[in-house]
């Protein structure tokens, strides 16, 4: 087989949505089970859309998500330059050669006179189609009418009858109709290139072996074909990945939550999670397995298993997902994604986090696996920064009955009595407590719960006790005595 080598090339438009981001994964995927390379190219050319922050972005959050490429932006490589923006230069000369040698011509059709055209297809209910005009015009004068600066872009000339077919390694053979392509432009009236031009100079100059790309890019095969024939280029393997719709299945957009690798960091989802739901997106190793690392997938990782239906985004599977990932991943990869969301909400802060090292880790791990995010992890930890101002209503109503109070003096007095205060002590004390009334320990812990956090859910009972210490913990207990006896 000849080397692989594969390319992820975003538009710096905006973020990193999610789904560039499997694209950007599948290409990672298949270069590394073929021991391939993947080539980061930066499609810049959209002057009109792009913006400035992109860029940097883009490459940040492939960064998190653990998708290094092997050239590009920040590595290099020897078919730089990696951002289309500095390779004009180059798609000039290939236009240039294709235009000596008749496969390609000058069109001075004004924006004017081709709207023109484009409404009377309109009027008539036909697609519109470039109606060659300029196709046929003696070589010498379009070349003098260029000279003497009248503003032309370069069309292709591509064949007016017959079909061509392309082997998708994902969707089979694929059959498209010439008749329904026009003489498609390939350089625009300002020199700038238009994508399909640019992508088959740069994907040939760069060796790209396979383009495998989302399945909206399908359409753009068959012009890319011609292109590579017009030019003498080698035509690369294509496979296009199925698309990505909204629960409703409808197209995903901004309406259905979260759609940026950036956006779900900011929410609190971990890369490794985000990895492990976008490879579900349309493709499956074959098993009930749902939960895999990166390396886990290289090795069961073939194309051959990509769906070719559509693949439903679901931030709810995402979400659960995620806490699988929060509770079972080490603690040392959690805490540096945990102290950022510390830190944002104000609870704490590096001083603070430095100084306590060995708590704030005790903290996030005890609080981690009741949780489904990082900002969950904030939220469930608040009553260890915070005094308890209010009670869960539900929770009075069940737990906090008169009788409550007593039961929690008892408590309060065994609790003070422990001369060492750790889980095997204060867990003790109570399984005596629960004994000795002659109650379940669900009916001694309850109370205490909703007297320490303010809630009637928590990470372990005495986990928040020893996290809270003897001091506030009894102080917090003899406020909820109080409380309750004001309720009679």
């Amino acid at each position: 087989m000849e080397e692989v080598r594969v390319r992820f090339a975003p538009s710096p438009t905006g973020y990193l949505h999610i789904g560039g981001a499997r694209t950007a994964l599948f290409n990672w995927l298949f270069a590394k089970k073929h021991n391939g390379k993947l080539v980061l190219r930066i499609e810049d050319t959209d002057t009109e859309r792009l913006k400035e922050d992109s860029v940097s972005q883009i490459l940040t959050s492939l960064k998190w998500l653990g998708l290094n490429w092997d050239e590009g932006p920040e590595v290099g490589g020897e078919v730089g330059p990696y951002y289309q923006s500095e390779r004009r230069e180059i798609y000039s000369k290939v236009a240039e050669q294709l235009l000596e040698e008749g496969k390609a011509y000058y069109c001075f059709c004004t924006s004017e006179i081709l709207e023109a055209e484009r409404e009377k297809q309109r009027a008539a209910k036909q697609p519109f189609r470039y109606a060659r005009t300029c196709r046929d015009l003696p070589v010498e004068e379009a070349k003098a009418r260029a000279a003497k600066g009248e503003p032309y872009s370069v069309r292709i000339k591509i064949p007016t009858e017959g079909n061509l077919t392309v082997h998708d390694l994902i969707h089979g053979d694929v059959t498209f109709d010439l008749t329904q392509f026009d003489d498609f432009v390939i350089v625009k009236t300002n020199g700038m290139p238009t994508y399909n031009f640019a992508v088959v100079v740069d994907d040939h100059l760069m060796r790209i072996s396979h383009v495998l790309r989302a399945e909206e890019h399908l359409s753009n095969t068959p012009k890319q074909v011609l292109l590579y024939e017009a030019c003498g280029f080698a035509v690369p393997k294509f496979g296009h990945m199925p698309m990505i719709l909204a629960p409703d299945r409808s197209k995903l957009s901004k309406r259905h939550g979260a759609t940026s690798v950036e956006e779900f960091r900011e929410h609190g989802y971990l890369p490794e999670a985000i990895v492990n739901y976008l490879t579900l997106l349309g493709w499956a190793p074959g098993n009930e397995e749902e939960i895999f690392s990166l390396q886990d997938t290289v090795t069961q990782f073939e194309l051959e298993k990509m769906s070719k239906k559509a693949a439903v985004y679901d931030t709810k599977k995402l979400t659960w997902m995620n806490g699988q990932y929060l509770s079972a991943l080490p603690l040392e990869a959690v805490l540096p994604e945990a102290k950022i969301f510390f830190i944002k909400s104000g609870l704490v802060d590096e001083a603070w986090l430095e100084a306590n090292k060995d708590y704030f880790a005790r903290l996030v791990d005890v609080v981690r696996v009741r949780v489904k995010t990082l900002q969950e992890v904030v939220e469930a930890a608040e009553y260890f920064f915070k005094e308890v101002e209010s009670y869960d209503e539900k929770g009075v109503g069940k737990h906090f009955k008169p009788e409550a109070a007593e039961l929690l003096t008892v408590c309060i007095n065994a609790l003070e009595a422990l001369e060492t205060f750790d889980l095997a002590s204060t867990e003790a004390a109570y399984n005596k407590i629960a004994e000795e009334q002659g109650l379940s320990l669900g009916k001694v812990v309850h109370p205490t719960r909703l007297a320490l956090t303010g809630r009637t859910v928590s990470p372990g009972l005495f986990d928040v006790m020893v996290l809270l210490g003897k001091e506030t913990t009894l102080s917090r207990m003899r406020k909820a005595v109080q409380y309750i006896k004001a309720l009679a």
